[in-house]
């Protein structure tokens, strides 16, 4: 898992039967005072509704994600699982 900034929704008309009705997101990595880390963005499946700014935690693993959607059948490896409301690091 990893913290993300959403950039912006991705609209896509075809898509597989099984994400339809699902929101996709582009989001890009970032560090712990959200600044953006990394040169990659990621096409993330939401389920919990974040929208553009917000920083969220992002899990990239088919096995969980599967467990998370109920089933196997969606081709989907990036998951928006939790919008971030707050973020305390004790050094």
């Amino acid at each position: 898992m990893f913290l993300a900034k959403i950039k912006g929704n991705i609209v896509s008309t075809p898509k597989d039967k099984s994400l339809i009705g699902h929101k996709l997101l582009l989001a890009h990595e970032v560090d712990t005072n959200g600044e953006y880390i990394g040169n990659k963005d990621v096409i993330a499946l939401d389920l919990i509704s974040a929208g553009i700014g917000d920083i969220v935690l992002i899990c990239q693993e088919g096995d969980a994600i599967q467990q998370m959607l109920g089933h196997a059948k969606a081709p989907v490896n990036t998951m928006v699982v939790a919008i971030v409301d707050n973020l305390d690091i004790n050094e």
